[in-house]
Parts: C-alpha cells; structure tokens; sequence
C-alpha cells in the first residue's frame, strides 16, 4: 500500500521542514510514503474564503484517484488515541486499499466537494494547530501507528 500526504501550501518553518523530513525517512521503512504539496492559491485578497476552498478543493481532487481511500485531517473528524489509529491503519491495510491519502487544507478547511468525495475525517485534537504545524504531528503520528503494528519498542503505554 502507497500513503500519501497531501498538503496545501508550502511551509516556511525549517523546523517543522526536518521534522516531516525526518518521520518521512523513517516512515519509509513501513510503507511507501510520500508527500505532495499543492501550491497556496495566488491573488486570496480579493477573494472570499469559500472560492479559496474551492479553488483549493478543485487542486486536491485532481490528485485524488477514484480507487483512493482519503482521509481528511479535520477538527470535526474522529479523535482517537495512537493505537486506534495503528488499528484503523491495519484495516485498511488488510481492505486492499491501493493508496491511502490523508489530507490537510489550507487555513480555511475543505471545500464541500472535498468532504463530499473523503471517506472519512480525522482530527488530532481539539485544539487548533497551524496547518504547517499538523504535518510534523501528523507524520509522526503516523510513524508511530506503524511502530505499534510492527510491536516496535518507540510506542510507551
């Protein structure tokens, strides 16, 4: 199986760049990880915030394949602790689910397009984090859920 990580706009933290650098070596390890960054849309001034999400939905879905499994990262999504989300991996990993794309917006959220087309949704808590800052979070995450379902000693309960 193929995860992908799906980002709108670049990050200008060299911080959070090594993170994600880092846990995304190592995350291929597992599995075939890569991440793809859709470009900021240009010219948001003199735009309202549900065009920014649509011109940003309309990027995200050009990437996504019909057989995909997509998992939006979203404050509204199903918060779970580290190993339910090791279990959710091991799922569908075993549902022969070619690639597996999780995704994070811009500033603004999804477009209704996108919700409309995600197969599920995933929040990392209830607090707000800079979209820059969910990608190390995230990707380590997900590093983690791998190590629980290799029995791996990173993973402390």
């Amino acid at each position: 199986m193929n995860v992908e990580l799906v980002v709108v706009g670049k990050t200008d933290m060299k911080e959070v760049e090594a993170l994600v650098a880092m846990y995304s070596k190592r995350l291929n390890h597992y599995v075939r990880f890569a991440i793809t960054t859709i470009a900021d849309v240009r010219n948001t001034r003199s735009m309202s915030e549900g065009e920014q999400r649509r011109l940003e939905g309309e990027s995200i879905l050009r990437l996504v394949n019909e057989s995909d499994y997509v998992m939006l990262l979203d404050e509204r999504g199903s918060e779970l602790r580290s190993v339910e989300f090791a279990e959710v991996l091991q799922r569908r990993m075993s549902s022969g689910i070619k690639r597996l794309v999780f995704v994070i917006g811009g500033p603004y959220g999804f477009s209704e397009a996108v919700y409309a087309r995600a197969n599920g949704k995933l929040s990392l808590s209830r607090m707000t984090f800079s979209h820059q800052l969910v990608r190390a979070i995230f990707t380590e995450q997900l590093y983690r859920a791998f190590t629980i379902l290799r029995n791996e000693p990173y993973h402390h309960e």
